[in-house]
């Protein structure tokens, strides 16, 4: 975990209610795709987490949808505004377990953390299929940067309104084969994920967090090899560990 300050660079809306900021600042601390910040809002107690959808080494681009009064001050920063950050934080995806055609699957703003694995992977020389989740036509957003990375996408939407109609699940089974599995999103997904994945896999979970470095245990969840704390232990679980 590292304390640093960035500066804005970004921040502009993708849909009415998600938008993207680009953060320049030291971002050594992040190592592995599926790692969060923890940003520092003024007047507001807590920090907000949210997950790294790319970074290089001198910016970190986060994707955020208006939940509340926290994100919905966010959209009012401007470029050159500086923010108190934390960064390296949570278990990351590990892409070494992807073998040659891993199988992304994300839904809403369980999407962001899945495109930098795919950079990475693509990098890698990976085949990678994506299986990208949205509600409606007007809430797609990073499907035509999913594809200018050669990631084939299947899109699907729960009105029929952009892609296929349907969840995730039904993308999920229109790929024939995949040699691992990595997805995030919201757990009634992950949890119909789960029980439709073929192969291994990593499951990025979000909780509500305190602290966003373990020291507060708030976002504890049991597993098969004890509790593990979601913001430290994950967010990324392996499926052989996860207890529903």
């Amino acid at each position: 975990m590292q304390q640093s300050i960035f500066e804005i660079c970004v921040n502009r809306p993708l849909t009415e209610t998600t938008w993207e900021m680009v953060l320049r600042g030291d971002t050594s601390a992040i190592t592995h795709p599926g790692q969060f910040i923890n940003i520092k809002l003024e007047g507001y107690y807590l920090r907000r987490p949210i997950s790294v959808c790319d970074w290089n080494g001198e910016t970190v681009t986060i994707l955020y949808k208006i939940l509340g009064h926290g994100t919905e001050a966010m959209t009012h920063m401007t470029p050159g505004q500086k923010l108190d950050i934390l960064t390296g934080l949570g278990n990351g995806y590990d892409p070494e377990k992807s073998g040659d055609a891993p199988l992304l699957v994300g839904g809403g703003v369980g999407i962001p953390p899945l495109y930098g694995l795919a950079r990475r992977l693509r990098g890698e020389g990976k085949t990678v299929t994506a299986v990208l989740g949205y509600n409606t036509a007007s809430e797609r957003f990073y499907v035509e940067k999913f594809e200018e990375l050669g990631v084939s996408v299947h899109v699907l939407t729960a009105d029929g309104t952009a892609g296929a109609k349907g969840l995730v699940t039904d993308g999920m089974e229109q790929v024939e084969e995949y040699t691992h599995l990595y997805t995030c999103g919201p757990e009634p997904m992950l949890k119909a994920v789960y029980a439709h994945c073929r192969t291994s896999g990593q499951f990025s979970f979000e909780e509500r967090m305190g602290c966003g470095f373990g020291a507060c245990m708030g976002c504890t969840c049991k597993t098969k090899y004890g509790n593990k704390r979601i913001c430290k232990d994950g967010p990324v679980l392996e499926k052989e560990e996860i207890v529903w």
